[in-house]
């Protein structure tokens, strides 16, 4: 009897291991978290998580909320990054040209060191309001974002219009991050 016991308590535990890594499988797939990316292309214009993090820039912290009522361009950066580098000129060139009207350009730096974060934002003459989100939590598990760069467009209402996954570089990417900005601004 006490064998026959045994052998359903151990059946009982393969299955529920089994039942455990359906369900880890299932949420890797799934992505229960909801993919901004996909969201915004569908039109569906989800909200955009908030955030409280350290500003690179100055003393201080930014919390995304507190720019509702502007349009936002998040641009999620490392200094490491290639692409990041060849896109900093235009995105503090669109930051200057638009926040009269009501832009407000947010460099999120992950994946990396403030000391590096910093050298960067004076290399390419950063003006635009810095965060530092050092081991990536914000940028991955908020926002999904697998690379870099990421770049996010929030309306006035803090909505997501768009995002694009590399960097802005070519032409063609640029005139859609200006046709999005116009569009955030809009709202």
């Amino acid at each position: 009897m006490a064998h026959r016991g045994r052998l359903v308590a151990q059946g009982v535990a393969v299955g529920l291991v089994a039942l455990l890594f359906l369900l880890l499988v299932w949420a890797l797939v799934t992505d229960a978290g909801g993919d901004l990316a996909e969201a915004a292309a569908r039109g569906e214009r989800p909200e955009a998580p908030d955030f409280t993090l350290e500003r690179l820039d100055r003393e201080g912290e930014l919390t995304l909320s507190s720019l509702r009522g502007k349009a936002v361009v998040l641009n999620v950066w490392a200094s490491w990054c290639l692409p990041c580098k060849e896109e900093a000129p235009f995105l503090e060139q669109v930051w200057r040209e638009e926040r009269a009207r009501g832009l407000v350009v947010v460099g999120l730096d992950a994946k990396d060191f403030r000391k590096d974060a910093r050298r960067f934002a004076r290399r390419f003459d950063l003006t635009f309001p810095l965060v530092f989100d050092g081991p990536g939590d914000v940028a991955a598990d908020r926002y999904g974002v697998t690379g870099f760069p990421e770049t996010f467009v929030v309306d006035r209402e803090g909505r997501v219009l768009e995002v694009f996954v590399g960097g802005i570089t070519a032409a063609e990417d640029r005139a859609r991050l200006r046709a999005a900005v116009s569009r955030a601004l809009a709202t």
